[in-house]
């Protein structure tokens, strides 16, 4: 993730809303966190009290609640541990947006009023006149891009909002006073509109109050770390002390993801091999909560396609929920989506967290990840430990597939919304043959998250050297994965929404 002034004003709201949550005081100093912006501090905005209005969106959205809502009121109602899951995980922060301007084509100093007129004479509306420089009737165009294709000299570009540029599945527009609207029938929280939108108008709602809230409590708690946090809390900082750093907050156990990856392959493994090709003609992960939320809302005739087994988050939950009786389970790591996937499964996954709300966390709290730690020894696969590589979900099945017997499988991948629309698309048309997709909505896969705190290339390869040293594929030595696919049930027969 990029660190920008947005991403530094989130975190200092996070940090200081964990800090206070802490030490039981977060609707008495709530308003502290306004100070993040004072007179004597650099204007980003029109003025002082224009800062102070986004700052309190972010502060909603940090709490979990309303956009709009009092904030003490919001403090007070986040304090409680409920989580209101009708509200969106991502969301218009309304007096952050900068209602960009939504004209879509736009003639450019770099007009030089030449004799041909290339740009008039195209325009099936007769939308451009010719004064100093062509002129547009925003009344008339009907934002074809003739004009701009025909200009000999580039002059004339076409602009749109980044949020919009961003978002693979038109899910963005321009709603009441220009403000950008969500589309949540197309939205899958892949978080791209919010890295992508310059004035951090776009946001996530964070669940860290609640969790906090709950460890205080004493409740048992179970840390589910994903495999891609390695790398995430620097590059000195071992597996062994973010483990230790995460029981400091109070966590009663920290256990893998991966170990639920592996159960997920085990599962899909033998899905796969009942279903393709006897009774669907190929068949999709079902790891990446984005992606299939893609599949289901834009490619819907493919829904039966996606594997029923639960994602690696899902099947450590339910892992998690059997072998820690009264458990609550939280799961950290770089994806936003995650957490609407958890609002489909409450009965497994209670709360979600990314990277770097946990960073945060530790920094409101005081904890140092950097504290000396003892050992810290896997009990996962290097195939589990894979999955957010590159084709690191159908590496792990291939390679329990060819270890059973079947071999030459026709396999497809692609990461990015964008590469998976375009692929679907080719499969919808009949022009790509496949018996196994992969889909990941984050390019470069899990590791480039919207969650991530270390750059991607980093994270990768720390994570790959991790991977090699790792047992390499699913096997009865492999206690946990085995012995839970074997006592509990990871098919997903219908998915509440």
């Amino acid at each position: 993730m990029e660190n920008t002034q947005v991403t530094g004003y989130r975190r200092e709201i996070l940090r200081h809303i964990a800090k206070c949550t802490w030490e039981d005081c977060l609707p008495e100093h709530i308003y502290d966190v306004l100070q993040v912006v004072r007179e004597d501090t650099p204007r980003v905005r029109c003025c002082i009290h224009k800062e102070r209005a986004v700052l309190k969106n972010r502060v909603q959205m940090a709490l979990w609640q309303p956009i709009g809502m009092n904030i003490i009121n919001a403090a007070k109602a986040a304090i409680t541990g409920e989580i209101d899951k009708s509200l969106p995980v991502m969301d218009v922060l309304t007096d952050a947006c900068d209602a960009c301007p939504i004209d879509k084509y736009y003639v450019t100093d770099l007009c030089r009023h030449c004799i041909q007129h290339k740009c008039m004479n195209n325009c099936p509306k007769h939308a451009i006149t010719i004064k100093d420089r062509a002129t547009i009737n925003r009344d008339v165009c009907i934002e074809c891009g003739r004009c701009a294709k025909s200009c000999p000299y580039g002059a004339i570009i076409e602009i749109s909002r980044p949020c919009i540029r961003a978002c693979a599945l038109e899910a963005m527009s321009s709603g009441p006073n220009k403000l950008t609207v969500i589309d949540y029938e197309k939205c899958v929280s892949c978080g791209n509109c919010r890295g992508a939108c310059p004035f951090g108008a776009l946001d996530e709602r964070s669940m860290i109050v609640q969790i906090l809230v709950a460890l205080k409590q004493k409740k048992k708690v179970v840390a589910m770390l994903a495999p891609s946090f390695l790398g995430q809390f620097g590059l000195k900082v071992t597996p062994a002390q973010v483990v230790s750093a995460i029981k400091k907050l109070g966590f009663a156990e920290v256990i893998e993801v991966a170990v639920g990856a592996d159960i997920t392959t085990l599962a899909e493994a033998e899905e796969f091999k009942e279903k393709v090709p006897e009774k669907i003609p190929f068949m999709t992960s079902s790891c990446c909560p984005a992606f299939v939320a893609h599949v289901k809302k834009h490619f819907p005739e493919f829904e039966d396609n996606i594997s029923k087994t639960t994602s690696p988050m899902v099947s450590c939950g339910i892992w998690a929920k059997n072998k820690y009786e009264g458990a609550l389970t939280c799961f950290i790591g770089p994806c936003i989506a995650k957490k609407v996937e958890a609002k489909h499964h409450p009965e497994s996954i209670d709360f979600v967290m990314t990277y770097e709300e946990l960073q945060c966390m530790f920094e409101g709290v005081g904890i140092d990840v950097n504290a000396p730690a003892e050992d810290y020894q896997t009990t996962a696969t290097g195939s589990g430990l894979g999955f957010p590589l590159n084709r690191g979900v159908q590496t792990s099945l291939k390679n329990l597939l060819e270890k059973s017997g079947s071999t030459d499988v026709l396999m497809e991948y692609a990461d990015g919304l964008r590469n998976c629309q375009e692929k679907l698309e080719q499969v919808r048309q009949g022009k790509l043959s496949l018996e196994y997709f992969e889909g990941m909505a984050c390019q470069n896969g899990c590791v480039d998250g919207p969650g991530t705190l270390a750059q991607q290339g980093i994270a990768r390869v720390m994570l790959t050297k991790f991977v090699k040293a790792a047992p390499q594929q699913v096997s009865d030595e492999n206690s946990e994965a085995v012995d839970a696919w074997e006592k509990y049930d990871f098919e997903v027969v219908a998915e509440k929404e």
